[in-house]
């Protein structure tokens, strides 16, 4: 994929200095209101769908891509639920990269196929009760999280 390195070429330059990134991210909900959350390999917190959106890019194109790879998921129909900054996305990645993110997060009710970890990157995939989320959800991903919960009421 020529263009899914953009931060990774970055880093050879700046080494672990902190990046502005901007995250494209999406929250499946399912028939049940039950929320999807992937285990992630790096930090072992629970937390959505996405990555990076790379040069040049449209933010929901880098989405649904993120979503396809972690999940095996492919959105039908994506709506912005949230742009989430500032201090609570300011976060360290377990090999010391420093992050600022701007997250844009997109819900998505309809989507099609199978449920597949991608492999190095997600351990488990599940869905969550509102009422029975795990503790440990991925610091960046909180905020959105927090969001989607009283959204539920």
């Amino acid at each position: 994929n020529k263009m899914s390195n953009y931060i990774m070429d970055l880093r050879k330059e700046v080494g672990h200095r902190p990046l502005l990134q901007v995250g494209a991210s999406v929250i499946i909900e399912d028939e049940y209101e039950r929320i999807l959350l992937q285990l992630r390999s790096d930090n072992h917190c629970w937390g959505y769908a996405g990555g990076s959106v790379e040069l040049d890019e449209e933010v929901e194109e880098a989405a649904k891509r993120e979503l396809f790879e972690e999940t095996g998921l492919v959105a039908e129909e994506l709506n912005l639920f949230g742009i989430f900054s500032g201090m609570d996305l300011h976060y360290v990645y377990p090999n010391s990269d420093e992050v600022s993110i701007v997250d844009n997060v997109f819900l998505c009710k309809k989507y099609s196929g199978d449920l597949k970890c991608q492999e190095g990157e997600v351990d488990k995939l599940l869905f969550f009760d509102a009422d029975n989320l795990p503790d440990n959800i991925s610091p960046p991903n909180r905020k959105a999280i927090e969001k989607w919960l009283m959204s539920k009421g």
